[in-house]
C-alpha cells in the first residue's frame, strides 16, 4: 500500500508548506464563486499553522489572499469539555486563528462539547447532513495528525467508532484516556476531495515507520483506514518524525 509522503527538514518548514497548501488549496476553489469546506484538526501542530495563516509580516497575513466570507470551518473531533476549557480544539482553533481573522459567525461550526457527548454527536451529524444537503458531506480539505498508538482524530484503537457507517459522527469513549469524544466518521474522512496528515516531532517516528512498512490497512492502526475514496491523502512529515525512515 503506496503512500504519497513529503519530509521536511523541519517542524517550522513542515508547518510554512502546509499554510501555504492551504492557501492554495482555498484560493482554488473560492476563485470559482463555490464555498470551501474544511474539517480541522486538534493539536499542537495544527495550532502553529493556523496561527501562521493569521500572523502578520511586513503588516500582511499569511492568509490574506482568502477571502474568509466563503470559507467553512468544522472540527474533525471534540473533547467533552466547554468551550473556554484548555482542552477544547474549539478553543485553541479560537486563539490562534479565529479572534485573528474576520470570518462569519454562522461559518464556524463546531461540535458542542459542553453537551453530553451522545447529544453532541448527533447534533452535530444534523449539522454536516443540513450544510451539505443533499447526500454525503464532501470536505475540499480535511487537517489530520497522528497519535503515537495510530489513533487520527478521535478514531482509536478498539473502539467501536471504527465500524461506524450509518453516521456521520459519532461519540466514542476512549477507555484508556478514560474520556468521551465526539469525532467524525471514516465514511465521512473518506469522502473528501484532500487528506493532509500533518506529522511531527520524535514521538511519532515509531508509529511513523510501522505505517510506512505495512501492506495493508489495520484496524490497530485506525489512520491507515482513511483512504479517500475519489480523493487524495498526502503525509507531511517533519525530520524528527521520518528520523525511522531513513533505516529502512
Amino acid at each position: 500500500m503506496s503512500r504519497d509522503f513529503t519530509l521536511y527538514s523541519s517542524k517550522s518548514e513542515l508547518v510554512q508548506s502546509t499554510a501555504r497548501i492551504l492557501v492554495q488549496s482555498i484560493l482554488k476553489v473560492t476563485k470559482t464563486g463555490r464555498p470551501y469546506y474544511l474539517a480541522l484538526a486538534g493539536g499542537r501542530t495544527p495550532r502553529d499553522i493556523y496561527a501562521l495563516l493569521a500572523e502578520e509580516r511586513n503588516g500582511k497575513q499569511i492568509g490574506k489572499q482568502i477571502d474568509w466570507n466563503k470559507v467553512h470551518l468544522f472540527w474533525g473531533d471534540e473533547r467533552m469539555v466547554p468551550p473556554g476549557h484548555d482542552d477544547s480544539n474549539y478553543r485553541m482553533v479560537r486563539e490562534a486563528l479565529l479572534n485573528r481573522i474576520e470570518i462569519p459567525a454562522e461559518n464556524i461550526h463546531r461540535p458542542r462539547g459542553e453537551m453530553p457527548p451522545q447529544a453532541a454527536a448527533a447534533e452535530y451529524d444534523d449539522l454536516l447532513r443540513n450544510t451539505f444537503h443533499p447526500g454525503q458531506p464532501i470536505f475540499d480539505l480535511v487537517l489530520l495528525g497522528l497519535g503515537e498508538d495510530g489513533h487520527t482524530a478521535s478514531l482509536f484503537p478498539g473502539t467501536d467508532v471504527l465500524d461506524v457507517t450509518d453516521k456521520l459522527v459519532a461519540a466514542v469513549y476512549v477507555e484508556k484516556l478514560s474520556v468521551w469524544r465526539v469525532t467524525l466518521t471514516l465514511p465521512v474522512l473518506n469522502g473528501a476531495r484532500e487528506i493532509l496528515f500533518v506529522v511531527s516531532g520524535t514521538g511519532k517516528a515509531e508509529i511513523i515507520k510501522r505505517i510506512m512498512a505495512m501492506k495493508q490497512p489495520d484496524r490497530d492502526v485506525p489512520a491507515t483506514l482513511v483512504l479517500p475514496t475519489s480523493g487524495n491523502v498526502r503525509w507531511m512529515l517533519d525530520s524528527d518524525a521520518a528520523s525511522l525512515l531513513k533505516n529502512e
